[in-house]
């Protein structure tokens, strides 16, 4: 297996509208996304060049766009959808194998004290060598 290196970006912080009631869509609140992200290293050891990795401020960028995109119910979707962007992140040659996404709501409407409700999903890219 090739070597890999991990790119983290955490606490993402995006205003948006998603929620199964209507005052969160109305409202909107404070969502937090963690990303981590797998690259093949195997063209980065030769060289120092920014086009065979991911560069981070795009994908605070994707991640931002996507978040404010189209609201949605659960943070379940939410999460894969933003999962599914990066997995598939520059298209076939992407650079990225796998990728973790955790996202946080910690405005979430429950009656009872807590810090944070999050979800997290996992996924590779399926590669055909």
């Amino acid at each position: 297996m090739a070597k890999t290196l991990k790119i983290k970006l955490t606490g993402l912080r995006v205003f948006a509208h998603h929620g199964v009631f209507d005052f969160e869509r109305q409202n909107g609140q404070d969502f937090y996304i963690d990303a981590t992200v797998w690259v093949d290293n195997k063209v980065l050891a030769f060289n120092d060049d920014l086009s065979n990795t991911v560069h981070y401020g795009d994908l605070a960028k994707a991640l931002v766009e996507n978040v404010k995109a189209q609201p949605v119910d659960l943070l379940e979707t939410l999460a894969q959808r933003l999962l599914d962007m990066v997995l598939n992140w520059g298209g076939p040659a992407s650079p990225v194998v796998k990728a973790k996404i955790t996202v946080h709501k910690p405005n979430a409407p429950i009656v009872y004290e807590f810090n944070d409700v999050s979800v997290t999903v996992k996924g590779k890219r399926e590669l055909n060598d």
